[in-house]
């Protein structure tokens, strides 16, 4: 009788990763508040900024997002080597895309805050926070490669300890060099640009380290010039539709605060806190949609068809409960949280009215998670690419700016379009989950094998 892993358990993969988002939240929280304290048009900058991050972002995650889904496949297919060969690959790719974009950033912050439309007044500080910030990206695209890889091997404890250890310093520091506390210099923003440059270092090298003994046999840095090209193509076959499909909704949110550059900063103000809250709400939802993936591709890979297709259901209604849940005690709270980031109260009326169609939002943005990576997790990432191309350039960015923009109806229309997109995607996937189109062809391809044991949940 088949058994597998119990660290591939829904609930042992998915309260780590949990902890590590709330970690991730909270920082982001904490930073908001913290640079709130210098100006709203710095808050401004920041979430316009880390919506370009998030952009570019996408360039290496192709690699890694591909390379996590086939190092979690292989290894339930018992093929050892060849996932730690994949998962070689994708860090030194990501890495040597992560320095390209760091290159650009650093040089061209003022070029690339005008092409998206920033106001000339946000110039200064974006000048600041684009160029030191980005040119850690090499950074971050190390950090994302190590933790997808290590979390995708059944590991999520150690990138939830290492997020633990860099999120609570990363606190300390921002407090340090914003205010200049405990005997620190005073730098305002370009403190936070270099807390976070600090704690991206400090992460990557603890990643790193634990990476090397992530798999049977130890890795050793001559290996990192490895390169096996029939495994790559198979990383590449799955990550540039999942890459495509990431760059969809970030460069759709981009142009969405690009247009919200247009309607002014307190829009962007508004948006910027409304993303902090928001990221309560499916937090817990996305800890699961993230643990059901590496979960589907592991029993994928074990041929494990049926107890794969059940666990997105699984995944699904434990998600709906804990976003439903989260999003109505936000809505609750709303105002006094508010509160905590500005005083501006035009801001806070459109930050309230966010907070009730946020009700509608996180339903069908969980039923997006759950079901999109599901799919992705059985190498169906062209489906998703296309419906994520049809959805978010008509719905989320077209309509948007016919609505919002054109029509003159603003933040709310705005608003409203991105849940339209959410339950467009949503629904399609569903449809396609249901199909059960490659795991009738695995079911087919291994129709001699025996998948008798149950999964451990």
């Amino acid at each position: 009788m088949q058994t597998l892993d119990n660290r591939f358990s829904l609930w042992a993969l998915a309260w780590p990763i949990f902890i590590e988002v709330l970690l991730q939240t909270m920082l982001g929280t904490v930073d908001t508040v913290m640079v709130s304290r210098i100006s709203d048009d710095a808050v401004a900058v920041v979430g316009f900024a880390n919506q370009l991050f998030n952009a570019l972002n996408t360039l290496f995650m192709t690699v890694a997002g591909g390379a996590g889904i086939l190092i979690a496949q292989k290894l339930g297919s018992k093929h050892r080597e060849d996932a730690r060969t994949i998962a070689i690959m994708a860090v030194t790719s990501s890495t040597a895309i992560g320095l390209l974009l760091s290159a650009l950033l650093y040089t061209q912050p003022r070029a690339i805050a005008r092409m998206l439309h920033l106001s000339d007044e946000l110039l200064p500080l974006s000048d600041t926070y684009i160029s030191y910030v980005g040119g850690g990206m090499f950074l971050a695209a190390m950090t994302a490669a190590l933790s997808t890889a290590i979390r995708n091997t059944g590991n999520t404890r150690g990138p939830m300890y290492t997020g633990i250890f860099v999120n609570l310093l990363h606190i300390a520091l921002n407090y340090a060099l914003i205010f200049g506390a405990f005997g620190f210099p005073k730098w305002g923003l370009t403190g936070v640009t270099v807390s976070d440059n600090v704690c991206r270092f400090l992460s990557s090298a603890i990643l790193l380290y634990m990476f090397l003994f992530s798999f049977e046999r130890r890795i050793r840095w001559s290996e990192f010039r490895v390169f096996n090209l029939k495994l790559f193509k198979e990383v590449l076959r799955i990550g540039w539709p999942l890459g495509v499909n990431m760059s969809c909704w970030v460069f759709s949110q981009l142009a969405i605060y690009s247009f919200l550059a247009i309607l002014g900063a307190k829009e962007l103000a508004a948006r910027t806190y409304m993303n902090t809250l928001e990221s309560f709400c499916f937090m817990l939802g996305y800890a699961f949609a993230l643990a059901v993936q590496i979960q589907i591709a592991h029993l994928y890979g074990a041929s494990r068809t049926r107890d794969a297709y059940k666990a997105a259901y699984r995944a699904l209604f434990i998600g709906l409960a804990l976003v439903v849940a989260n999003a109505l005690l936000l809505f609750l709270l709303g105002r006094h949280l508010l509160g905590l980031f500005t005083s501006d109260s035009e801001i806070l009326s459109m930050g309230v009215s966010l907070l009730g169609l946020n009700l509608l939002l996180q339903p069908g943005k969980m039923l997006n998670m759950a079901l999109g990576n599901a799919l992705n997790a059985v190498g169906d990432t062209r489906y998703i690419m296309y419906t994520s191309l049809a959805s978010m350039g008509l719905i989320a960015t077209g309509c948007s700016y016919w609505f919002g923009i054109h029509w003159g109806w603003g933040l709310i229309a705005i608003y409203a379009c991105m849940i339209a997109d959410e339950y467009a995607r949503g629904i399609l996937s569903l449809l396609r989950w249901r199909e059960r189109k490659y795991l009738k062809r695995a079911e087919a391809a291994h129709s001699c094998a025996g998948t008798g044991a149950s999964f451990p949940v």
